[in-house]
């Protein structure tokens, strides 16, 4: 079938299965009404407050243009710099998150919130309500807290259960609950910021029991901050972002304050760039930052609005990532956890290509994905993209296990691979330009989530990115290559003695294979 035709199909058939749903469920619970916000904005930066202190000793040079930046590549040491912001914090915390977890690293994180407001620093937290599973009490508590205040971005109506559940009981108004705030920030005292692609959650600071997500987030002071601090006002003001006690009173129980959990230990040792804590630079009274030129870039917040899904342009950050891939003259690297193009991301590389640009791109094998039907998605394109001569590499679940120099689709022999799920999502174009943040290179972001990125030009910070793709992860990745029969792929891993070649998509079961295909008839790629 011609693939824009079933595009239409998939999409119509989808359409009424909603449209039957929401007629059942009419009558279901709805948002409250005449709800107040009161409008507030982000604090002006004390000259004279530690925080800002010590980003103006770090920052050196005489441009006041630029920012001072350093990226933080490690999980531990990536949650440690966020509880040091927080305790250093004198006069304002703003975070902004699509999850804060029910777990240890979440619970920590609204402790250590409290515990700022209990020293007179103003908190606002803005938490999209899709993964909010059963929180609306905690929030409330943490929002009765003088100084604190706790809003949740797009919020489903129906408060209680899991997401599933949630979302099922919300599609008679689908259009709305597909739109979600995948932006991910933290600002302190309006000097220092946090952003990247990391979540609150365990499984984002290297503290999950089982598989943990590979992230990369990028530390600021300098005007970058302020710029930061703007989109927040302008999410925090939003009318799709609703005061948790307008929400948690539908709500039964009380619950207090999250407690402070044990101190983050502040690290001794380096990061894998030989970078310090956070927390023990802030006590010397100086970062370790790379002076740079920085443009923030972020969708509005009324991408939200359920009226744009008659809108198939990109944001503004998949628009400014694409123009950034179009100005490639030497190379691009992509890493994307999700990665499923379209049409435009497919031009702009094609583009790159025949420019005699290499350009490669990381994502997730099916093996260590955390959402297969997204993989599937990205699947469709892989023929096409290395017939068009784009370098793809799929991080692997696990060690490999097969012989050197294997060609069958059995794993017999060991390989390092990886045990954690990609989840970074930046691009790196002429080992100069650096972009990083929260969008996926998939329809998804493009159209339906809020996004919001850094675009930075800073050969230091590319160069770092690089090495740590090139030198850490694209080893721990299969390349998948064309096989010997047409439309065929082979998967293969570096091993010590030699290549290791599968023809078969490890991990991938008919069963699987089965079960995806089926729901790629009902889910639309713009959702993916």
């Amino acid at each position: 079938m011609n693939p824009s035709i079933q595009h239409r199909t998939m999409l119509t058939a989808t359409r009424w299965l909603v449209a039957a749903l929401a007629a059942i469920l009419t009558g279901c619970a709805s948002l409250p009404d005449h709800v107040v916000r009161v409008p507030s904005q982000a604090q002006a930066v004390v000259t004279d407050g530690r925080l800002a202190a010590v980003a103006t000793a770090s920052m050196t040079g005489e441009d006041r243009a630029l920012s001072g930046l350093r990226l933080l590549p490690d999980g531990e040491q990536a949650f440690e710099a966020r509880i040091a912001l927080v305790r250093s914090a004198e006069h304002a915390v703003d975070a902004q998150y699509y999850q804060v977890a029910d777990d240890a690293s979440g619970r920590q994180f609204l402790g250590e919130l409290c515990s700022a407001a209990a020293r007179g620093v103003r908190v606002r937290l803005l938490v999209d309500d899709l993964h909010n599973i059963n929180q609306d009490a905690s929030f409330a508590a943490l929002a009765a807290q003088p100084g604190v205040q706790v809003r949740l971005f797009n919020p489903l109506a129906t408060r209680n259960g899991g997401v599933a559940g949630r979302v099922l009981l919300s599609l008679h108004e689908f259009s709305r609950v597909n739109r979600r705030m995948h932006n991910k920030l933290l600002i302190a005292d309006n000097a220092l910021s946090i952003s990247g692609g990391r979540n609150i959650a365990d499984e984002y600071f290297s503290r999950g029991s089982s598989a943990n997500f590979i992230d990369l987030d990028i530390l600021a002071a300098g005007p970058v901050v302020r710029e930061q601090s703007a989109v927040f006002d302008g999410y925090w003001n939003s009318q799709h972002a609703y005061p948790v006690e307008s929400l948690a009173t539908r709500t039964t129980g009380t619950a207090p304050p999250a407690e402070v959990a044990e101190a983050a230990r502040a690290e001794t040792g380096l990061d894998r760039l030989g970078q310090s804590a956070v927390g023990h630079e802030l006590l010397a009274g100086r970062l370790t930052l790379h002076m740079a030129a920085v443009r923030v870039v972020a969708d509005p917040a009324d991408k939200a609005d359920a009226a744009n899904d008659a809108i198939t342009e990109d944001g503004a950050v998949m628009r400014s990532n694409l123009e950034l891939l179009q100005s490639a003259r030497s190379e691009v690297l992509v890493a994307s956890p999700y990665f499923v193009p379209g049409q435009r991301t497919l031009a702009v590389l094609q583009h790159a290509v025949d420019r005699q640009v290499p350009v490669s791109v990381m994502t997730n094998s099916l093996g260590s994905t955390d959402e297969p039907l997204v993989h599937f998605g990205y699947a469709r394109y892989r023929t096409g993209l290395l017939a068009m001569g784009v370098s793809l590499f799929e991080l692997m679940p696990e060690p490999v296990v097969a012989a050197a120099g294997a060609t069958t689709g059995d794993e017999p022999g060991r390989l390092h691979g990886s045990l954690g799920r990609l989840h970074a999502k930046v691009a790196v174009v002429d080992r100069r330009w650096l972009q990083i943040g929260s969008m996926n290179m998939d329809r998804r972001s493009a159209h339906c989530n809020t996004e919001m990125g850094l675009i930075v030009d800073s050969p230091v910070l590319a160069e770092q990115v690089t090495a740590l793709m090139r030198g850490e992860r694209m080893p721990g990745s299969y390349q998948v290559r064309r096989g010997s029969q047409p439309a065929s792929l082979q998967w293969v891993a570096a091993g010590g003695a030699g290549e290791v070649v599968l023809n078969a998509e490890p991990k991938s079961t008919w069963q699987v294979q089965l079960k995806m295909s089926m729901l790629q008839w009902l889910v639309s790629e713009e959702w993916l």
